[in-house]
């Protein structure tokens, strides 16, 4: 995302937690960029990061998650695999982020919000892919064996061994910051208020803030 000059990187927006509030950042194949020249240019800048030998060449930022159907348009062979993961522990991560580089401070509600938004946008983006493949985090660490071979399988690859150690628990670190917040005054107020807001929107994904094992299943 910010090796090329073709369309603006998620800073100019507001960067992690924001951009995706702002309409102009949702790009599609109406967008006024796709066009010959453009799609040239931008492989041309993306090039030298990649193996151009290799069979596959991946672009992974995650503002992307709001402009498949552009790069769809820009590149139509292209294939999508999304991970999602429980935007409480997406929240909680982004907001230690902020704080840490002491850029950008939002209220956890406003980061929550915007994982929804951006995926709300990604649904009613996803019937207009052709090759697209959703990915829970939370099932693929439970399994990692069986989610990496069916996304080979998806990519038309033959099977392969996961040899890394893949951690499985890491989401409890920041259901305990969800809990403990339930019981603290001030952050009381919000963590309540953020359930009546949006537990219903948060459902429709197979997540919830009161049953936090809640993972169910996506179609691919």
């Amino acid at each position: 995302m910010h090796l090329q000059t073709v369309y603006r990187p998620s800073g100019y927006y507001g960067g992690a937690g924001k951009f995706g509030f702002h309409q102009e950042a949702h790009l599609t194949e109406a967008s006024h960029l796709v066009s010959d020249e453009n799609r040239e240019k931008l492989f041309s800048e993306w090039s030298p990061y990649w193996d151009l030998s290799r069979k596959y060449l991946l672009e992974k930022s995650p503002p992307n998650l709001i402009r498949t159907r552009f790069l769809q348009a820009m590149f139509p062979n292209s294939c999508f695999i999304v991970m999602m993961r429980h935007p409480l522990a997406v929240s909680y991560a982004t907001r230690a982020w902020y704080r840490r580089y002491r850029i950008n401070w939002r209220r956890l509600s406003r980061i929550f919000e915007h994982w929804l938004v951006c995926h709300e946008i990604f649904r009613a983006d996803r019937p207009h892919l052709k090759n697209v493949m959703v990915i829970k985090y939370e099932q693929f660490v439970s399994n990692p064996g069986q989610w990496v071979n069916r996304l080979y399988s998806f990519l038309e690859l033959s099977e392969h061994p996961v040899e890394q150690r893949i951690l499985s628990k890491v989401n409890d670190k920041y259901f305990n910051f969800w809990q403990r917040d339930q019981n603290r005054f001030f952050p009381g107020f919000e963590t309540r208020s953020m359930v009546k807001r949006f537990e219903t929107r948060l459902n429709s994904f197979g997540y919830s803030m009161v049953d936090l094992d809640l993972c169910a299943s996506m179609d691919e």
